[in-house]
């Protein structure tokens, strides 16, 4: 078996559970939506797991549901985060993998949008993740080892009306996270993304998708974070068969609209249900009128998405 081929095998149960079995994982975002199904199959996997999220009764019902470990943190107050992974360390040891979880995720037309709005957004997904990044990595360097996994989004490699400040977002998340590891190539810690397709959570809430453009589980992209932190490598599409998207930026712009006229990607972040996104739009503060109103508005997070 060739060494791709090595890599692109799904790692079997025995392979996970020994990886796996006594780590420890912190997620973000972790008290519903991708980051509770991942913590999930992680910590079925023996892995010893505990959830940060904003919502402190949230991640205070999910801890207990999963029987771990769970404490709030706003991964946009750095003081925040610093004693989220402290509280991690000092109530179940050392992290060995912290996976950057939370995030927002406006749709609309660009003119529209609110100043506080594309301030928040890219202080939860950009400065959230360097940040969390930054001072989970100090600690893992110290020790010589270690993993931080981000999650971007396919998105960030596919530019598309209506997803305009996600879309630069999630690109600075899979290109800050590359760069990083290759920096750290020699400390023993690997700086990893993972980057979902649609997942059908509060995200894509009255989004028109259709059969060119489907939606996958939580489970499935949970499944491509395990992957990761069993095998470790710079990045992984989930599913795997959106790989395709790395090549995005080569491809000539006229195919490029050909392809999305063709999946109504070219409306289907601009036209879409606006009563049934609406409690997500409200979490996520979108339509927020002043700044006092903008900061009052709690981060919602990929537990969403």
């Amino acid at each position: 078996m060739s060494v791709r081929d090595l890599l692109n095998r799904k790692p079997d149960r025995d392979e996970v559970s020994s990886v796996l079995r006594g780590k420890v994982i912190a997620i973000t975002g972790g008290a519903r939506g991708i980051g509770f199904v991942t913590a999930t199959q992680l910590f079925e996997a023996g892995a010893t797991v505990v959830l940060g999220d904003i919502d402190d009764d949230a991640v205070g019902k999910a801890a207990a549901d999963l029987g771990v470990e769970g404490f709030a943190v706003d991964v946009t107050d750095r003081r925040s985060f610093d004693d989220f992974l402290t509280a991690v360390e000092e109530s179940v040891g050392p992290i060995d993998v912290l996976i950057n979880n939370a995030g927002i995720m406006p749709v609309g037309a660009f003119l529209s949008y609110d100043d506080a709005l594309i301030r928040r957004t890219y202080d939860i997904d950009v400065i959230g993740v360097i940040t969390g990044t930054q001072l989970a990595a100090r600690r893992m360097v110290a020790r010589g080892h270690g993993q931080v996994v981000n999650i971007a989004s396919v998105a960030g490699r596919l530019p598309t009306p209506g997803l305009t400040i996600y879309n630069g977002a999630k690109a600075a998340v899979i290109e800050f996270s590359e760069a990083l590891d290759a920096e750290l190539e020699s400390t023993g810690v690997r700086i990893s993304t993972v980057l979902p397709t649609f997942t059908r959570t509060g995200l894509i809430s009255g989004l028109h998708t259709n059969s060119m453009v489907r939606a996958v589980e939580p489970e499935d992209v949970a499944e491509q974070v395990v992957a990761i932190i069993v095998r470790p490598r710079v990045r992984l599409t989930a599913p795997r068969s959106m790989a395709w998207t790395h090549a995005n930026p080569i491809i000539p712009q006229r195919m490029k609209r050909a392809s999305r006229r063709m999946t109504k990607l070219d409306t289907m972040f601009l036209d879409y249900d606006h009563d049934q996104r609406a409690a997500y739009s409200t979490r996520i503060g979108a339509g927020q009128t002043s700044a006092e109103e903008a900061q009052s508005a709690r981060q919602d997070d990929h537990r969403d998405g």
